[in-house]
């Protein structure tokens, strides 16, 4: 170690200390470890690193070997060592090791193998040279690792990861490892107890799901089909294990979900055809399952056609004698007609059941098949939000969608008699569809918020929650609105907000001080490396630095860089944050809405976040907020504010119970004409 003086020049010093005797002289990079002296670090200046592992790696030596590979796995995430280390064509040599290794031999060489992969992996992700150089013989081995059934646990991990990276990369890669990988082999890693391989596996499928394009568009729905038979499996295995779904495993879980729902978008997206005999067809389908009718083929033409229209009307399409007329609107265009056909032949008794039983009610009062199932359909597609693409940070997914393979139709079926019920109970005419189908909205919304896990708790929950259930739900919420909105309490909550404030204002201190693990989002993967940031306990210093995936709450000894809190200038946040202008254009709005950075020392400088969630978020941008002076901003503060105020209201008003809060004070009566009637008490006294 050398300790210099920070008065003298930074360069010079550096270029002093490669003239040292016992080191080789060497171009010095000083403006990346700038930061760092000046932050009081001692900087250990060594021999060339790369040089030595690039040769370590080719020794003939079995144990140097495996040494240089372990310690390359180590340094590779460092960004000047991988320009080094890939200037020498290192990558180019662990891509041979990997070609030379043979199958029966590989048990022997696990933690070699591990090593190189994990190596490459880290050196190819730093983007200096393109996946596509890779040959199809280097791409063969790693499929294999991952194909092969008594592989290493540790070498099949860093094989799914490498193979992910593949597929995002480019599409002709893509194509070459669909073809490598077998459905059966990806599915059986799903079935294992590791969660590392577990999450690894449904990463790969993934990947392969989205990447494919326009062109495979005709195969995304078979390898649905190939997977959808073992949805059964990640259900018992993932979703009902004994442990919780990681948050990883659950953003897959989602992405499964939404890639599998939007291949209905096609058929959401596409109009009727009037002059499809195919679709002409399915609508006489439904008409001739509701009604008997006589042989049509004896009646006249004008006969058939006014019985038709006849039946439409009572099936409740709008334009009875053009009944396709109705389907023309997109969405949900055919796909409410896949539904309804779906409900008619999986439930004949059902729907045959609710068409006569509308059809015989008083004029106005029958609840219309046909306009009621094309808005419910249009209302599970917005719910299940079927055409949007998945997001990068998403992880909100139903269980329920594991435990069937058309959960669509199924849920139309369920939800449809529970339309006509609800219809039934609110007395509804025809002027009353909109409030009928709103109600319905939020039968729906709010039992698939609790996260029924089948179809059958599904229906259950659904029906229980009964028009009178959300009529009590609704006045209860608007009761609790107008109460904290008389005067007289809004007077008081501007009383008590200061004190609150300052109780979120600690909390965001203390949860700083916690810490909370990041991760570093790139252009070609989801997940990536884990650091971690904390606070000092006096507030002075944020401590941070890079961490293992298995580390919970690192001490703030083991963090490696610190930044004064005195030094920050400023606090930026979505696409004003540097790493944000960087990827301008690859960015989704999920990503930019959790991205923030802190500016210190000088412009120049800055540590930028991507927080795991929208909470996390909020509290470190209110935490940072707080110690810059300034006032904190986030919807998570007011939304936290608002909680505490209504508890702190609801504690004071507690005597107050059943005693009306008038919406003014009491007017103050007029001063008495004379004061007679008071009582000199002296005077008795004396």
């Amino acid at each position: 170690q050398m300790h210099c003086d920070l008065r003298q020049c930074i360069i010079s010093m550096l270029s002093l200390g490669c003239h040292l005797p016992s080191l080789p002289s060497s171009p010095v990079r000083a403006q990346h470890i700038l930061r760092k002296l000046l932050s009081g670090v001692c900087l250990s200046i060594c021999g060339r690193c790369a040089d030595d592992l690039f040769k370590g790696i080719q020794s003939s030596d079995a144990g140097v070997r495996c040494d240089s590979l372990k310690e390359l796995a180590s340094v590779s995430t460092d960004v000047t060592f991988a320009q080094e280390f890939i200037s020498r064509d290192g990558h180019l040599l662990l891509v041979k090791i990997v070609e030379d290794s043979k199958d029966h031999l590989l048990h022997k060489s696990n933690v070699i193998m591990t090593h190189t992969l994990t190596g490459f992996m880290e050196l190819m992700d730093h983007g200096i040279v393109s996946w596509e150089n890779l040959s199809s013989v280097f791409i063969k081995k790693i499929a294999s690792f991952v194909n092969a059934k008594p592989t290493d646990a540790s070498i099949q991990q860093v094989s799914l990861d490498i193979l992910e990276s593949m597929v995002l990369s480019s599409h002709s890669l893509f194509l070459q490892v669909k073809q490598e990988v077998t459905m059966e082999r990806l599915i059986a890693h799903l079935q294992v107890t590791n969660q590392q391989i577990q999450t690894k596996a449904m990463a790969l499928l993934m990947a392969l799901l989205q990447t494919a394009g326009d062109s495979d568009r005709q195969e995304k729905p078979a390898l649905y089909l190939a997977y959808s038979q073992k949805l059964c499996i990640l259900l018992q295995n993932i979703i009902h294990s004994s442990g919780s779904v990681q948050d990883e495993m659950a953003h897959y879980l989602y992405v499964l979900q939404s890639v599998t729902l939007n291949h209905l978008e096609p058929r959401m997206r596409t109009p009727l055809d009037c002059y499809s005999q195919e679709q002409r067809d399915i609508l006489h389908n439904l008409r001739q399952a509701a009604f008997e009718t006589e042989s049509e083929n004896s009646l006249s033409h004008e006969r058939r056609r006014s019985l038709c229209a006849k039946e439409f009307k009572k099936l409740g399409f709008s334009n009875n004698s053009n009944p396709g007329q109705d389907l023309v609107r997109t969405p949900p265009g055919l796909l409410a007609l896949d539904t309804m056909y779906y409900f008619s032949a999986r439930y004949p008794d059902a729907y045959s059941r609710f068409v006569l039983e509308n059809s015989s009610r008083e004029d106005k009062h029958e609840c219309p098949f046909a306009r009621s199932s094309i808005q419910l359909t249009l209302i599970l597609c917005e719910i299940l939000r079927i055409g949007e693409p998945p997001s990068e940070t998403g992880s909100d997914y139903h269980p329920i969608f594991f435990s069937q393979d058309r959960l669509m139709d199924e849920l139309f079926c369920v939800c449809i008699q529970l339309l006509n019920k609800t219809w039934k109970e609110m007395r509804a005419t025809q002027e009353d569809f909109d409030k009928v189908m709103q109600v319905v909205r939020e039968q729906i919304t709010r039992t698939l918020s609790s996260k029924p896990t089948s179809l059958e708790l599904f229906k259950n929950k659904v029906n229980a929650l009964n028009y009178s259930e959300i009529l009590k739900l609704r006045q209860t919420e608007r009761l609790h609105q107008e109460e904290t909105l008389a005067p007289p309490v809004l007077e008081l909550k501007e009383r008590l907000k200061p004190e609150l404030l300052e109780l979120i204002r600690q909390q965001r201190l203390n949860r700083l001080c916690q810490g909370t693990m990041f991760r570093k989002i790139s252009s070609r993967r989801r997940q990536d490396k884990l650091w971690y940031c904390r606070l000092s306990p006096n507030h002075k210093m944020l401590h941070y630095g890079d961490v293992e995936e298995d580390t919970e709450n690192p001490p703030i000894e083991t963090l490696q860089e610190k930044i004064p809190v005195a030094d920050i200038k400023g606090l930026l946040t979505g696409k004003d944050c540097p790493h944000m202008k960087e990827n301008k254009g690859k960015q989704n709005k999920e990503v930019l809405d959790l991205a923030f950075s802190i500016m210190y020392d000088v412009e120049e400088y800055s540590l930028n976040f991507i927080a795991p969630s929208r909470t996390d978020f909020c509290l470190w941008t209110d935490g940072l907020s707080v110690l810059l002076g300034r006032e904190m901003s986030s919807e998570s503060m007011r939304s936290e504010l608002e909680i505490l105020l209504s508890m702190e209201i609801k504690l004071r008003l507690l005597d107050l119970e059943n005693v009306p809060i008038p919406e003014c004070a009491p007017v103050v009566p007029k001063p008495p004409s004379n004061y007679n009637f008071c009582y000199d008490f002296s005077q008795t006294e004396q």
